[in-house]
């Protein structure tokens, strides 16, 4: 397939000279882990409904993957093709990968809650011709939701299921034949390599602003992120990894499938979340590692008071998505032993800064980080100009990890001559260097010529007894141009909010009076994408409306 990448030989040259590239792809990582620990285990899957465990070595992944591989070949996947995969956190995910890698294909995984509306556009668009799917996961009919779509996928040929039956068993045409006794693999698989700067994923954006655009990664631009992350957080062979994050979301692919991989660790995945259950995995398997977005980290606070000294490996717990409400930092600090750090970053990028294991505690709350090695940041006004210390810009990234295009889109790839890309997020960056992302340009909230601090504002509010979520957004006025509209969702023993329940509350913590939001909306949920985030452009639209009830406005 025609990918659309644009020749980048002035990048790649700089790259390796730095060393931030090294040409190596995930399967020599794999073959190294291979010959080094072939009785270590590589990844340790958790099914919570059933409540099963699967464990497979390092020599027992690298024997299914050889027969992924030439299975994949023998139905006619070819070096360049994308397979698709819909799957939980479940051991098939890395094992496709690493298969893809084998022969050259370019895997693109599909978040599991997708539906009929995300699944035609993004396969068409991906021209994936090989998807593979559970039967049930979740009591979801896969297999009915892609039979109901399959008239409208003329390049999907093949559709393998896992639990399922017949010509469509992913056992069944997968595992249980001997594809690899069927031809040589060596030769094989050296013939189908793929060069270290040729796609190896493509991931689409989660849609916090429209149509996804799939997001193209290679080995070099995905290993120079998970080179110098594992680095920063001193992790090493002998720290196991535990994801319950989706591992077709970036930070699942790039942290709980390939970083295992990369350092021969084990990976330890579950695939529903529930903090009970996590709890019980981190006693039975001893991670010291696990990244998960804020609400996982509220989750596993709330819940380890009931499992005291079970979690003690667990040393570092990275998140990001969102700002880390300072209280939930306070919390972890007396219930876990793990270090709380936070990080930003983005489907195009992976992490771009991350705080240290040895900064300040309070760090995570306050920032999200410093960038890490190989990439550049930097806070510009709209005129492009690099803005004072402490003042708020546009952030924009350049260096190893960028991703190469857009697939069939070049023209959005908004990267200028000097390899800077802007990334949408406002932000503001300290004298040490840490950023804190303050809102998106399309969030910014300007209210009587004066732009509102929403981050801000929206970290106090967390902090109110009964607000579980939060979100602030501009309400059009014909007068002031917008004004605040909060939007909360609260827990089940708050029985009422008022605005002025808020307004007041946001007064004594000495928040500027300006600042005050001047309609509340108390909602059942915030509407989301399929990584988490909370989706502000369809709340805007909601609230044209609102500023229509006298009834909700100050």
């Amino acid at each position: 397939m025609e990918t659309g990448i644009t020749p980048q030989s002035e990048r790649r040259s700089a790259m390796i000279q730095n060393g931030a590239w090294n040409d190596k792809l995930i399967t020599d990582y794999l073959d190294e882990a291979v010959a080094r620990t072939p009785d270590r285990k590589a990844i340790v899957g958790y099914q919570v409904t059933g409540d099963t465990r699967t464990a497979l070595t390092y020599q027992e992944l690298n024997d299914a993957v050889a027969r992924m591989a030439a299975g994949l070949v023998a139905m006619g996947i070819d070096k360049g093709d994308v397979v698709a995969c819909q799957l939980p956190n479940w051991w098939q995910t890395t094992a496709l990968h690493l298969a893809c890698m084998r022969i050259g294909a370019i895997l693109n995984p599909l978040m599991p809650i997708f539906r009929e509306r995300e699944l035609r556009f993004m396969l068409g668009h991906g021209e994936a011709r090989l998807l593979v799917i559970p039967k049930i996961f979740r009591n979801f009919d896969y297999e009915a939701m892609v039979d109901g779509i399959r008239s409208d996928l003329p390049k999907l040929e093949t559709l393998l299921v896992i639990g399922g039956e017949g010509d469509r068993s992913f056992e069944q045409r997968l595992l249980d034949t001997p594809w690899e006794e069927k031809t040589d693999t060596a030769a094989l698989f050296a013939v189908r390599k793929p060069g270290a700067d040729e796609v190896v994923q493509i991931l689409y954006t989660s849609g916090t602003t429209g149509e996804p655009k799939g997001v193209m990664h290679t080995s070099n631009t995905l290993f120079s992120n998970v080179r110098p992350y594992a680095e920063r957080l001193h992790l090493t062979s002998d720290d196991k990894i535990l994801m319950a994050s989706p591992l077709a979301h970036q930070t699942g692919f790039l942290y709980g499938v390939m970083m295992p991989v990369y350092l021969g660790t084990t990976a330890i995945l579950q695939d529903i979340w529930d903090a009970d259950y996590v709890c019980k995995v981190i006693a039975a398997e001893k991670p010291a590692f696990t990244m998960a977005s804020t609400p996982f980290l509220a989750d596993l606070v709330k819940t380890a008071p009931k499992h005291e000294g079970e979690l003690d490996s667990l040393r570092i717990f990275v998140s990001a998505g969102a700002p880390i409400p300072t209280a939930v930092v306070e919390q972890a600090s007396n219930t876990l032993q793990a270090k709380i750090l936070s990080a930003w970053g983005m489907t195009e990028n992976g992490a771009v800064t991350m705080t240290c294991p040895e900064d300040p505690a309070e760090r995570a709350s306050q920032s999200d980080g410093k960038v890490l090695p190989w990439m550049e940041i930097k806070v510009t006004d709209f005129k492009g100009n690099a803005v004072p210390v402490g003042e708020e810009g546009n952030l924009l990234v350049r260096g190893a990890s960028l991703f190469v295009g857009y697939l069939k889109r070049p023209e959005l790839y908004g990267v200028d001559q000097e390899g800077w890309f802007s990334t949408g997020d406002l932000a503001r960056m300290d004298k040490d260097g840490y950023i804190r992302i303050t809102g998106r340009t399309k969030d910014v909230v300007i209210r009587g010529g004066e732009n509102i601090p929403v981050v801000e504002v929206e970290n106090l509010l967390y902090k109110y007894p009964g607000i579980v979520d939060v979100a602030l957004v501009g309400c059009p006025d014909e007068r002031l141009g917008e004004r605040v509209c909060a939007y909360v969702t609260i827990d089940e023993k708050t029985t009422d909010l008022s605005l002025d329940d808020v307004k007041n509350y946001l007064i004594e913590e000495k928040l500027s009076k300006s600042y005050l939001p001047e309609y509340l909306e108390v909602i059942e949920a915030m509407p989301r994408t399929a990584s988490g985030k909370i989706q502000k452009f369809k709340l805007r639209e909601q609230a044209k409306e609102v500023r229509l009830d006298p009834a909700k406005r100050s």
